[in-house]
């Protein structure tokens, strides 16, 4: 099977003879012409925000630290050596080279302890070009709940390299994501789709804005000091926030987000441990750890809301798995909202940038189309090259021949009018038995693509 971005596994056939060399060709050429019927193996499969809920993507997703071990079983059950793990808080989607997609779903199912008829209808599948297209579509931003959001850059990019890392990717699977990565960057410096977007951090703001009407009077609690809560912490402290505390698991990553925000704002690092009894201090709460379980519990929020005298708290979990408690929404003062409730804070963004959006599908599908051709003119190559090699053993031969008569004394007229009847008659014979083959053994959608490669204009009535 001819696959996308598979290396060739076989040596070309030998040079016995000319119509065995351009056979080669001929076979390449009619996949080429029949694209339609090819099976290339690359696939995309997942769940994202658009088809699944907040409490199904949490069962789906992965945690970092487990990655590598995930992608070691999926690779030794389903028997493959290319696969990348895309788990963020709005997607998880596995990208393989395989030719069983179905034994991927099948495990991505049974790994989250789900029954298949859980996952299959919110599962989306592509294959081959459609597969390559909506992996640069996701990593321009494309399709993301924000448009253009510029994390997912990153985030597919540590996809890559965490895979690379557990040894499940081959140099196969690596340059279609480096395609994917070169179009994303095109699509960013050509069309303003990333221009103005409004990033999680932003949408937290303003969230922040309707709840409390003087931003300087509040504290705002940043569990976790991830990338997610780096963009919040970045965003809070340009607006004005009165303070900001950190509460991390590793002190040394807190820290360095506090040096870069104290420019800013009063910054205070809180040990992890000391999460439940800071909750009081907090206006504004967002949490984003990674973490396969609640880290903010409801008794601890009542407890909290006790000590603030029922002052309202905007609580906002950015995490996938959910980090903080859904009951906690229940309470009359607090106002809790998860990733997919941010999504009406970002549809007035959206409506400015719909046309930078159509602009960019174009070009991703452009590129896309570009990388599937280079891809067959790669694959074609070395059958190419091994006709051209063969016509000129042909010309060679024939070469001798003419200098060996010529130096017998034989007329320089007789020697080059013999020389062109049997280099013509050696070099049009293959490709009139592949014209012969084209008509008796393939579909008709072959013939005309091989008689117009070869110059010829019009089918043999």
């Amino acid at each position: 099977m001819c696959q996308l971005g598979r290396e060739r596994s076989k040596r070309p056939p030998s040079l016995s003879s000319e119509g065995l060399c351009l056979c080669s060709v001929y076979r390449t050429i009619s996949q080429f012409a029949s694209s339609n019927r090819r099976k290339m193996g690359f696939f995309a499969l997942g769940i994202n925000h658009t088809t699944a809920s907040v409490a199904l993507r949490e069962r789906v997703a992965f945690v970092p630290e487990r990655l590598a071990l995930a992608l070691q079983e999926a690779c030794g059950q389903c028997h493959l050596s290319d696969l990348v793990i895309l788990s963020t808080c709005n997607r998880t989607e596995l990208y393989a080279l395989t030719d069983q997609p179905a034994a991927l779903t099948a495990w991505l199912a049974n790994s989250r302890g789900l029954a298949l008829t859980e996952l299959t209808p919110h599962v989306y599948a592509h294959a081959d070009e459609a597969a390559l297209t909506h992996l640069m579509r996701v990593a321009s931003g494309l399709d993301s709940m924000m448009l253009g959001e510029p994390q997912i850059l990153g985030q597919v990019k540590n996809a890559l390299q965490l895979s690379r890392d557990a040894g499940s990717v081959t140099p196969a699977l690596t340059r279609l994501f480096e395609q994917a990565f070169n179009a994303a960057k095109k699509v960013r410096t050509e069309t303003a789709v990333g221009s103005q977007a409004v990033s999680m951090g932003f949408a937290v703001v303003q969230l922040a804005r309707q709840v409390f009407s003087h931003l300087p009077d509040t504290t705002a609690l940043l569990v976790a000091a991830g990338e997610m809560n780096t963009l919040v912490g970045r965003h809070l402290a340009e607006q004005g926030v009165g303070r900001i505390l950190i509460c991390n698991r590793s002190p040394e990553r807190a820290q360095h987000l506090a040096q870069e925000l104290s420019a800013r704002v009063a910054v205070e690092v809180i040990p992890f441990d000391q999460l439940a009894t800071v909750l009081s201090r907090a206006d504004i709460v967002s949490s984003c750890t990674g973490s396969l379980h609640s880290v903010i519990h409801i008794t601890e929020v009542k407890a909290a809301l006790k000590k603030r005298r029922y002052q309202p708290m905007l609580m906002v979990d950015l995490a996938v798995p959910r980090d903080i408690d859904e009951n906690i929404g229940q309470l009359d003062d607090v106002y809790l909202y998860t990733v997919d409730d941010l999504q009406k804070v970002i549809e007035g963004n959206l409506a400015q940038r719909r046309q930078a959006a159509l602009e960019a599908e174009v070009m991703v599908s452009q590129l896309a189309l570009q990388v599937v051709v280079q891809e067959r003119t790669r694959q074609v190559g070395p059958s190419i090259a091994q006709y051209r090699q063969h016509a000129e053993q042909l010309r060679q031969q024939e070469l001798d021949k003419a200098k060996q008569a010529l130096l017998q004394g034989q007329s320089a007229d007789d020697v080059l009018e013999r020389l062109s009847q049997i280099l013509t008659a050696k070099l049009v014979h293959a490709p009139s038995q592949m014209i012969r083959e084209a008509v008796t053994h393939e579909s008709p959608d072959v013939l005309p693509f091989v008689l117009k490669s070869l110059g010829v204009d019009d089918t043999p009535s």
